[in-house]
């Protein structure tokens, strides 16, 4: 069967899936990787990476390259995806260099609306909404995605919103727990830029939310003794429950985050920002769920490669 590799690099983490094709079609996953390196760490103010963060980045590309030439997957089968990050770095010739080295392939930095694309076709592969039209949000480190389409995996339209965990943290949530004029102004803000949005929340059948802060929140929300992704996937939280989990976080200290046992430690600084993020959506809702998708832009990326 044929292999391939898919990474996923945005401003918070940087995500492998190494599948191959599944007889009558999708993906049978070989190997499954998140590991968070923070790339844009200070982008948003300096303009630039960090060396720590490139330094961070590298480190874990290294682990990947092993991984991929280990399954035996060619430079050609290889895509190496990178985000909202990349695209606002000033030295992303350094960070390309970097990467080239470690996979022999350059990464391709993808405009908002493919990003959308894929992050779309990968939520439906392994869900069936059952109203339409669907909403799949994707909170990045550094922008969120909001996708509309059909349950056939149609999309109709989407919009990428410079609206991140981390761009929202650095932003406004300076302290932990968050004082409550922070809050205020962070949730003002994500406020503005959905109001601008022109997506209109309230007539959605469905909403699922990938990656990392959706699938961090059902984590908190089942209160698992540590991350499942099996017990994740297709995790319904009501709209209340989103806004009661910010409640919760918004209260505690980055440590006390960090101890909730299926926390990802490096995601435990950023995760109350991205929750807001939700809250702010569930606000303008009036489906009942939010669904949590663990497929997504990576099995987007893959099921590319093997078409």
């Amino acid at each position: 069967m044929t292999k391939v590799a898919a990474i996923d690099c945005g401003t918070n983490s940087i995500r492998l899936l190494i599948a191959e094709s599944k007889p009558g079609g999708g993906l049978i996953d070989i190997e499954r990787r998140t590991e968070i390196v923070r790339l844009g760490q200070g982008v948003d103010a300096a303009g630039e990476f960090h060396p720590d963060a490139l330094k961070r980045t590298f480190a874990v590309v290294d682990t990947y390259a092993s991984l991929i030439n280990g399954a035996g997957v060619p430079p050609e089968r290889i895509h190496f995806v990178a985000t909202s990050a990349t695209r606002d770095a000033g030295n992303r010739d350094e960070f390309f260099d970097g990467i080239r080295q470690r996979l022999g392939v350059t990464p391709d930095v993808i405009s908002g609306d493919t990003e959308a694309r894929l992050s779309f076709t990968g939520a439906l592969s392994r869900v069936e909404p059952e109203a339409e039209p669907v909403l799949v949000i994707d909170v990045g480190g550094g922008s969120t995605e909001f996708i509309v389409g059909s349950a056939a995996s149609r999309m109709h339209s989407a919009i990428s919103l410079d609206i991140g965990s981390v761009r929202l943290t650095e932003r406004f949530l300076k302290v932990s727990p968050p004082a409550p004029d922070d809050l205020d102004r962070a949730a003002g803000y994500v406020d503005q830029l959905l109001d601008g949005a022109g997506v209109d929340f309230g007539s959605m059948g469905s909403w699922i939310g990938v990656a990392g802060t959706a699938t961090q929140l059902a984590g908190v929300y089942l209160e698992l003794a540590e991350y499942d992704r099996d017990r994740v996937h297709g995790t319904t939280i009501p709209l209340a429950e989103v806004h009661r989990l910010l409640d919760r976080l918004a209260g505690l200290t980055v440590e006390q985050i960090r101890a909730l046992p299926s926390m990802h430690p490096n995601r435990a600084d950023v995760i109350t920002g991205g929750t807001l993020i939700l809250a702010r959506v569930a606000a303008r809702l009036h489906v009942p769920d939010l669904i949590i998708s663990e497929s997504d832009i990576l099995d987007g990326i893959a099921l590319a490669l093997l078409s």
